[in-house]
């Protein structure tokens, strides 16, 4: 699966939640911690969303993401690190650490 073929339904399956359950603010949350998510991938590999869409492993990472956006919306986490999951993945995709070829020498 593509992250942009994640939707409602495959995030809501992802957290064992029912949209019966959820407000409309609740899915109005979890559309913007998706977009987050997504953000977050581009920023750490330095890709853009059409080359996401040919790494399917990074929709785990996205959906990863999303989970743990979504469990700790409420509370304060006592760690400060990144999820070794995402990343693995997102670091196997990082295209905006490598030198460029037309990089000067300062």
């Amino acid at each position: 699966m593509k992250v942009s073929e994640i939707t409602q339904d495959v995030i809501l399956s992802h957290l064992r939640e029912y949209a019966d359950n959820l407000e409309y603010y609740d899915t109005v949350l979890l559309e913007t911690i998706k977009k987050a998510a997504i953000e977050y991938c581009k920023s750490q590999t330095g890709l853009v969303e059409a080359e996401i869409d040919k790494h399917e492993d990074i929709t785990v990472a996205v959906l990863t993401l999303i989970s743990d956006m979504w469990d700790n919306r409420s509370m304060t986490v006592q760690k400060n690190s990144v999820n070794i999951v995402v990343d693995t993945i997102l670091g196997m995709h990082r295209t905006n650490l490598l030198p460029t070829p037309d990089a000067g020498v300062v």
